[in-house]
């Protein structure tokens, strides 16, 4: 089954280009299903890029997904164009009274800040705490997932001497949760960021770590007390982001002197100049199909009742 998305909207044009089935509103509306509600909070300055990387991965399952883009109220994007976000998003203050069954809250590069420092983090607390009452399920990602762990039982980021950068192994230490669902033993898994979610701390919080690696840390963290993932690194990540970025550091390089590393086991023979290869795509998909069908199987039909349980997923089905 598709995703519906407005016609107009760019990742409608780049999804169908790679075979993803979209569809529009008069396509959608002609199905008599309930198609499940999924938002994207989308923090990110490139909002076009994670449009399409959101919207790719959950649009590649076989359910129909109803996509939602939200903004933070008061926050404005510098880096994508005014009648792009008038068109195709609405302010958190819009969508408040609205239920869910699933929301992203994507990454932001705001990881040096104290999280009471950045601007809008007073909404996005706001955001957090109504996730408890009107989205069955939420997915926090980089940023999005440390703030979200922070928030809900205070757990704290902590500042990196050097960024964390590269493909890196990851272990499963969880081969029986649902999330990681056709998961193998260990995997690939992009990383970029400057600060670390430590172990010790997250099981003393008692949350279950699904996906960790012995170089950068914890990966994928569940939250059943509030139906919630949390996942440090960058699944949604396209085979080239990564060397955009490299390449981007480099041209800051030239202003702030900093040494700047290749990614760690990303280029082929670490060579920059080699084309990358992408070994993280099938877990990202089963990642983020896994969770779409744990909604699905547990979200209510009568989507006014979603959030009136504070129980985790699968409890909600008993």
């Amino acid at each position: 089954m598709p995703i519906k998305l407005p016609s107009d909207l760019p990742a409608y044009d780049v999804l169908s280009r790679e075979g993803v089935m979209v569809m529009d509103e008069g396509e959608a509306s002609r199905q008599d299903i309930r198609p499940l509600k999924i938002g994207l909070l989308n923090l990110m300055p490139q909002k076009i890029q994670a449009e399409n990387q959101f919207a790719r991965l959950i649009g590649a399952t076989p359910l129909q997904i109803e996509f939602h883009l939200i903004r933070m109220s008061e926050h404005y994007s510098k880096n994508t164009a005014p009648e792009h976000m008038e068109a195709f998003y609405r302010p958190f203050q819009a969508v408040k009274d609205e239920k869910f069954d699933g929301l992203i809250i994507t990454g932001a590069p705001i990881e040096h800040l104290d999280f009471q420092d950045v601007t809008y983090w007073d909404e996005l607390t706001e955001v957090m705490n109504w996730t408890q009452t009107h989205v069955h399920s939420t997915f926090g990602v980089c940023w999005g997932g440390m703030a979200m762990i922070h928030h809900f039982h205070d757990v704290a980021k902590h500042l990196l001497d050097k960024k964390l950068f590269g493909c890196y192994r990851h272990v499963n230490f969880a081969p029986e949760s649902p999330y990681l669902r056709g998961f193998s033993d260990d995997l690939a898994m992009p990383v970029s960021r400057w600060t670390e979610m430590r172990k010790d701390e997250i099981e003393a919080a008692g949350l279950p770590i699904l996906l960790h690696s012995d170089d950068v840390g914890p990966a994928l963290v569940e939250d059943p007390a509030h139906r919630a993932i949390y996942v440090f690194n960058h699944f949604e990540y396209d085979s080239t982001t990564l060397a955009e970025e490299y390449q981007r550091d480099l041209a800051s390089n030239q202003v702030e002197g900093a040494q700047i590393e290749p990614p760690v086991d990303y280029f082929p023979n670490n060579d920059p100049t080699s084309k990358p290869q992408n070994r993280w795509r099938s877990h990202a998909h089963l990642l983020y199909g896994n969770w779409l069908s744990e909604i699905y199987l547990t979200t209510p039909y009568n989507a006014s009742l979603i959030g009136e349980t504070q129980t985790d997923l699968r409890k909600t089905t008993t």
